[in-house]
């Protein structure tokens, strides 16, 4: 039985998306359902206040991030961002979607005087106030800004951010591509399927009754930064695939995926703002997206690779067995090593950095997108 402030939250969202599919027609696509669960004000999963990182389910939280496991992680990725830095000549970072705080204050805290002010993007008021909390000791160099300036410059970071951009849901039933939308059903919602000409970048072949995803948000976010940035550097690292793992034709399920209390399940259409709902990220797409705007293509590498490349390794000389195994699991193939993977992008820096970025030194799969 939901509690009442589980119902509080889920309840409303739940009549607003009704209602919002009632002056669709009857009918609204995936991507408006995502970013009203995930972003609804006061109501979405991101906008509510519910606790949401945590190791452990006995905290409230939903899911962990790296920088929640490990503080070797925020260490390691400020190598990177460091060297950028000098090579783009700046001395600001740019976070977008900062959560807890935690990946910012590793940062801060390793880059020390190379970054003058650190910039978070966060759409989420009840996030921003547990940022400031966290990050109280570096108060002085913060601003939070809910919109990209017309120009910017500095080093772009993102852990965990393309992967909850709404996404497009198409269904192939073995004669033609459809786009699956949401209905009401009820007191409640349910899918529903209509004609569509959108269909995956890639020919297939597909099985009948695939049902996956396509990411025009996310590479219109990667293609908006891409002309917004002057100069500097940016580093993604989320869960994903090249195009053509993304779409195997064995691959028949698509790879949406909600996340509560350390379960993870494929219903979006229950316990609406409850939970999180992620697709994992096409990073041919983003990498397109982002050479097309133009954007260099820095490397694109497993997160194993990236974080060893930056010292994770020797950070780990003399730490207890706690931040040991903690961090191992940032690299074992398992855990994050393998399925988390590290893209990064670059302009108008200095070609030693270019030619040569730290993370990518070893282990760069560009050659797979």
């Amino acid at each position: 039985m939901q509690s009442s402030e589980s119902a509080s939250v889920s309840a409303p969202l739940t009549r607003l998306i009704r209602a919002a599919i009632a002056r669709d027609g009857g009918w609204l696509p995936f991507d408006r359902f995502m970013a009203m669960a995930l972003y609804a004000p006061g109501l979405g999963y991101y906008a509510n206040r519910s606790p949401k990182f945590g190791l452990m389910p006995q905290s409230g939280s939903d899911f962990v991030t790296a920088p929640e496991l490990s503080p070797l992680f925020g260490r390691a990725l400020a190598a990177q961002v460091a060297q950028a830095l000098a090579a783009s000549s700046s001395d600001e970072v740019w976070e977008f979607g900062a959560g807890s705080g935690a990946l910012a204050a590793q940062l801060l805290e390793a880059l020390g005087d190379a970054v003058r002010r650190y910039t978070i993007v966060d759409l989420s008021g009840s996030l921003r106030e547990r940022q400031r909390e966290r990050l109280a000791p570096w108060a002085g160099k913060l601003r939070w800004v809910d919109t990209l300036p017309d120009a910017m410059q500095g080093v772009v970071v993102g852990n965990e951010v393309l992967d909850a951009m709404p996404v497009q849901l198409l269904h192939f039933d073995g004669a033609q591509w459809q786009e699956r939308g949401v209905v009401a059903q009820g007191e409640g919602l349910t899918w529903s399927d209509r004609a569509s000409a959108l269909r995956p970048r890639r020919d297939g072949p597909f099985a009948p009754g695939t049902v996956t995803e396509i990411h025009p948000q996310g590479e219109a976010f990667i293609a908006t930064l891409a002309e917004r940035l002057t100069r500097g550097a940016a580093f993604f690292i989320d869960y994903g695939f090249p195009e053509a793992e993304y779409y195997h034709v064995q691959r028949t399920g698509g790879t949406l995926m909600c996340h509560r209390a350390h379960l993870a399940d494929t219903d979006p259409l229950v316990d609406i703002g409850l939970k999180d709902i992620t697709a994992h990220v096409d990073f041919t797409g983003i990498a397109l997206a982002a050479q097309e705007a133009g954007l260099d293509v820095l490397g694109y590498t497993t997160q194993a690779h990236f974080l060893m490349n930056c010292g994770v390794l020797d950070a780990l000389a003399g730490a207890d067995l706690k931040l040991i195994a903690n961090t191992q699991k940032l690299l074992t193939e398992h855990e994050m090593g393998e399925l988390f993977k590290v893209i990064g992008f670059a302009k108008g820096c200095d070609a030693a950095f270019t030619t040569a970025p730290l993370g990518f030194a070893h282990g760069d799969r560009t050659h797979t997108l």
